[in-house]
């Protein structure tokens, strides 16, 4: 399949691509916001910058794009028709790249949660998804027990 977009026209679209802030992102920061939770964003001092930090929880939380990370299973995560080697290897370094991550985070003593764009594309879904974070959070706090 030849692209239909000339290379300067493919370049504007693929720069309007945001990589913080993005709808997920702030629906689900909204969300626990609601919630009482105050936060960080985009951990700059950490590794992987995560999307969201609390400290006081020693807690950091990814919003990954289905598209970009590879969501197991989603309807997003679909691997485009041409150029499918450069995407496949893309997506290999990015997933490679964000367990890499992770485990440098948990060895650092921090929690990391991974949600899903697909989690939390409607209001009502980044709410759920909050209060399941929110259990998770003040069911794990040191003195709590």
């Amino acid at each position: 399949m030849v692209d239909t977009l000339s290379p300067a026209q493919r370049s504007g679209r693929m720069s309007r691509i945001r990589s913080n802030s993005t709808k997920p992102e702030m629906a689900l920061r909204r969300a626990l916001h609601r919630l009482g939770f105050r936060f960080r964003v985009q951990g700059t001092g950490l590794r992987g910058k995560p999307d969201i930090v609390l400290a006081k929880y020693t807690t950091v939380i990814f919003v990954h794009g289905c598209f970009w990370h590879r969501h197991p299973g989603c309807k997003v995560a679909t691997t485009p028709k041409s150029n499918t080697q450069f995407w496949t290897e893309k997506f290999s370094r990015n997933v490679k790249r964000d367990e890499r991550v992770v485990k440098q985070l948990e060895d650092e003593g921090w929690r990391v949660i991974v949600v899903w764009e697909c989690e939390v594309n409607a209001l009502s879904k980044a709410a759920s998804v909050a209060e399941g974070i929110a259990k998770v959070l003040r069911s794990g706090r040191p003195g709590d027990d």
